[in-house]
């Protein structure tokens, strides 16, 4: 699995998301991709940020990229 790292979308800033991490077979996000989104007020920020980022898991997989945005 390889890592893609993007800036935030404005609307994901807009609503207060300061990390985003989404699943992909393709280098940008697809219809039907889950997008995990981190906000800013969130206690657990950090944790969530840690294992979003940690995608070992899915190396065997049929996801082929971790769209990372911050």
């Amino acid at each position: 699995m390889r890592k893609v790292y993007r800036k935030l979308t404005k609307d994901q800033k807009e609503r207060g998301a300061i990390f985003s991490s989404t699943l992909s077979r393709a280098t940008n996000e697809l219809v039907g991709d889950t997008i995990h989104e981190v906000k800013a007020d969130d206690p657990d920020r950090f944790a969530k940020i840690d294992r979003l980022k940690d995608d070992e898991f899915f190396n065997d997989s049929p996801w082929n990229y971790n769209i990372i945005r911050q």
